[in-house]
């Protein structure tokens, strides 16, 4: 039985996230105080006490992610995964997590993403929708026939479960036409912008800088990534992906069929909230699909 664990993305965060970690395991209010340090601001209050909305900011919703993922993953007893995998943001946590990263340089390049991304959207308002109830290919097909506007898949969520990313006004009509090819649902998220679109690309830029002078390692398990949904390795390939990985889809529902393909039969999901366990759930039914808490002694 091999286990693989995966790290959930932008949106999973809630008030109060955290403050378990931090008063139960010194080593996580080690690392806690250490993310403070380095932010150069405090995280930790924000999300132990801030509001929703404190939480919202680009700023601090990436880090705060990040963090709750890769610190409970770090006090987990017999954590020994034999295949992790991070949805968008989620990526840097599991890399943080297979060893191929630091912790430390893995929250700069967390930091600096979320700036990055935040100043791509500035540059190009724009937003994504989810489209429910409708094949993949049906609504890559939509997306190619909206004219003169970015409209592009940006999450393969689960089978019957697509977001798609673009303009303000290429989502619009996108979402009419996919109403209209009988969706169930077509809705707006309550997003900054056009996240894993070509609208992107200043982000990525800017990011693959820094990530390039990042060292990375051989982690100690294949990492699934979302570029392509295959395992690697290879620490070069790894950067490689991570920075295409910003203007390109994520590829959700491959990367845990080849998971499962791959002889994992236990899912677990390491940080807030439970959105990868229900997709999982719905991507390979009958696996065993849990979170962390269900780990800790």
């Amino acid at each position: 039985m091999k286990t693989a664990y995966v790290f959930p993305g932008q949106g999973a965060q809630f008030s109060g996230m955290g403050k378990d970690l931090y008063e139960k395991y010194p080593q996580a209010k080690e690392m806690f105080e250490k993310a403070d340090s380095i932010l150069g601001f405090k995280i930790t209050d924000i999300m132990f006490s801030g509001s929703d909305e404190d939480l919202k900011q680009t700023k601090v919703t990436q880090p705060a992610v990040f963090l709750h993922s890769v610190i409970w993953a770090a006090c987990l007893p017999d954590f020994k995964p034999d295949m992790v995998a991070g949805h968008s943001l989620g990526e840097f946590s599991a890399l943080v997590a297979n060893k191929a990263l630091a912790f430390e340089d893995a929250l700069v390049l967390v930091s600096k993403r979320a700036n990055a991304m935040q100043k791509a959207c500035e540059m190009n308002p724009s937003t994504m929708a989810a489209i429910i109830g409708l094949p993949d290919e049906k609504i890559e097909e939509i997306c190619a026939g909206v004219s003169g506007e970015v409209v592009v898949p940006a999450n393969y969520n689960s089978p019957g479960q697509l977001v798609i990313s673009g303009s303000m006004k290429g989502i619009e009509e996108a979402c009419e036409k996919c109403k209209a090819a009988g969706a169930k649902r077509a809705l707006p998220l309550k997003v900054s912008g056009a996240f894993h679109s070509p609208l992107m690309e200043p982000a990525r830029v800017e990011l693959s800088e820094a990530i390039a002078a990042t060292q990375f390692a051989t982690p100690i398990c294949p990492v699934y990534q979302n570029v392509d949904a295959q395992p690697y390795t290879d620490p070069e390939k790894i950067k490689a992906n991570l920075i295409a990985q910003l203007t390109s889809p994520v590829r959700w529902t491959k990367i845990v069929q080849n998971m499962h393909a791959d002889g994992a039969t236990r899912f677990i999901e390491v940080g807030p909230g439970k959105v990868l366990q229900g997709l999982v759930g719905k991507i390979v039914p009958g696996v065993e699909v849990m979170g962390a808490d269900a780990c800790q002694m």
